[in-house]
C-alpha cells in the first residue's frame, strides 16, 4: 500500500509522533552534514588547484598565460563544469595564498578581543597556544571569494565567516551585512544585561542585540509615524527577523494584554529561542527621552505575570528609538532590575541625502540677498 493510500485516520501507537520526528531530524542532520561534505570537497579541490597554480608560478616562473592556458584545457575536457573559468582560477590562487593553512584559518587571540564574538564560542576555537582556529568549510565558495577582496584584516574576515556560518547568511545577505557595519554594531546597545541576568545569558543577550538596526527595507520612512513603521514591518516580516539575527521570531504587533481590566497594546512581541524568553520591542519614531523605560518596563512585568511561562527566562524589553544619547539610556536604565535594552534604528537614508543636498533657507536669502546688490551693467 501506497502512503497517500493510506486512510485518513489511524489508531497510531503511542509515541509515534515522537519517533517520527526523530527519525525527521536524522534525515534532516544527514542532508545537511551532506551538503557541508560536497562544499569542503570543492573547497579542497579549489584550494589545491589554487596552490599548485602559486608553486608553479613562484618556483617556476609560470606566467599568466599558463592559467589561460589551463582554463582553456580544463574547458574542454570537463565541458559541463563551470568552474574553471580563468577568473575563477585566478580566485583559487587567492583563496589558496590566503590561507596557506586550509581548511582552516589560523588567527593570533588577542586579535578577537575587539571583536563581538560570545566567550564561549572564543574558547571553543582557542588553542592552548593562544591561536583561534576559524574552520573555513562552514561557508560556500560564493561567499569566500566575495569577501576576499572585500575585507583585508584577517581577523574581521574571520568574525563574518563565523557570523555567516551561525546565522545562515546567504552570500547577498552577508555583503549587506558587511556593508551596513555589521560587525560594529553587535553588542553595542545599552543595556543591564549584565546585572539584571545570569552569566551565561546575560553574555548571550549582549551579542543578542545590537545597536544600530538598519531598516532599510521600509524605504523613506523619516516623516512617518512609529504605527506606518510597525505596519511596515508586520509586512516584511522576513526581512525584520532578517535583521534583527537568528533565534528571533515574530509574534505579532499592537499585542494586546489586559491587566487590571485594561487593554494594553504592546508594539511588537517576538520569541528568542535561543534565549528562551519573551521579548517586547517598543518603537519610537522620536529621539529616547527616560520616560519610554518606565512603559517598557510596565510591558515586561506584564509579560512575565501572564504570558510567560515555567520554563521561560525571563522577559527582555528592548527600545527601538529614531536617536538616542548613550548618557541619558545609561542613567535611564540605573536601579531598573528588568533586563533591557535601549538602541537606534535607521531607515532609508535617502530622504535625510536628498535634504542635506538642498540649500538651507538661510542659503537662500543669502542668494537673494547677492544677486540684490550685484551693480547694474551701464
Amino acid at each position: 500500500m501506497k502512503a497517500k493510500d493510506l486512510p485518513q485516520s489511524i489508531d497510531l501507537p503511542f509515541g509515534y509522533k515522537e519517533w517520527r520526528e526523530k527519525i525527521e531530524r536524522m534525515i534532516e542532520t544527514a542532508k545537511f552534514n551532506a551538503a557541508l561534505h560536497v562544499n569542503t570537497d570543492l573547497l579542497q579541490l579549489y584550494w589545491n588547484i589554487g596552490n599548485d597554480i602559486l608553486i608553479k608560478q613562484k618556483n617556476e616562473g609560470w606566467g599568466s598565460l599558463v592559467v589561460d592556458q589551463l582554463s582553456a584545457d580544463l574547458g574542454r575536457k570537463f565541458p559541463d563544469d563551470k568552474g574553471y573559468s580563468v577568473r575563477n582560477l585566478y580566485y583559487m590562487r587567492r583563496f589558496a595564498e590566503a590561507y596557506p593553512d586550509f581548511p582552516i584559518l589560523q588567527v593570533p587571540l588577542a586579535e578577537f578581543q575587539d571583536k563581538p564574538i560570545l566567550p564561549s564560542t572564543l574558547k571553543e576555537l582557542t588553542t592552548e597556544d593562544k591561536t583561534v582556529n576559524i574552520p573555513l568549510t562552514v561557508i560556500s565558495w560564493f561567499h569566500h571569494i566575495s569577501l576576499l577582496p572585500k575585507i583585508v584584516d584577517i581577523s574581521e574576515r574571520a568574525f563574518y565567516i563565523l557570523e555567516a556560518s551561525r546565522n545562515g547568511w546567504s552570500r547577498d545577505v552577508m555583503l549587506n551585512k558587511y556593508a551596513t557595519d555589521y560587525m560594529n554594531s553587535v553588542g553595542k546597545t545599552i543595556s543591564n544585561f549584565k546585572t539584571t541576568l545570569p552569566s551565561p545569558q546575560s553574555d548571550l543577550a549582549k551579542y543578542s542585540f545590537r545597536d544600530p538596526y538598519v531598516f532599510n527595507f521600509l524605504g523613506t520612512m523619516a516623516l512617518q509615524h512609529e504605527k506606518d513603521i510597525e505596519n511596515r514591518l508586520a509586512e516584511k516580516v522576513t526581512e525584520f527577523l532578517l535583521e534583527m539575527g537568528r533565534g528571533f521570531s515574530y509574534i505579532g504587533r499592537q499585542y494586546k494584554i489586559v491587566v487590571d481590566g485594561e487593554y494594553y497594546y504592546m508594539d511588537i512581541l517576538m520569541y528568542h529561542v535561543r534565549l528562551h524568553c519573551y521579548v517586547v520591542v517598543e518603537l519610537k519614531a522620536v529621539e529616547f527621552i527616560p520616560e519610554f523605560v518606565s512603559k517598557l518596563n510596565f510591558y515586561i512585568s506584564a509579560v512575565d505575570e501572564y504570558i510567560k511561562g515555567p520554563d521561560d527566562n525571563p522577559t527582555i524589553g528592548l527600545l527601538l528609538c529614531r536617536d538616542k544619547s548613550n548618557t541619558k539610556a545609561e542613567f535611564a536604565l540605573r536601579g531598573i532590575t528588568q533586563p533591557m535594552g535601549i538602541a537606534k534604528y535607521e531607515t532609508e537614508k535617502l530622504f535625510n541625502e536628498v535634504a542635506s543636498a538642498l540649500p538651507t533657507i538661510e542659503d537662500i536669502e543669502k542668494i537673494i540677498e547677492d544677486s540684490e546688490n550685484i551693480p547694474e551693467k551701464d
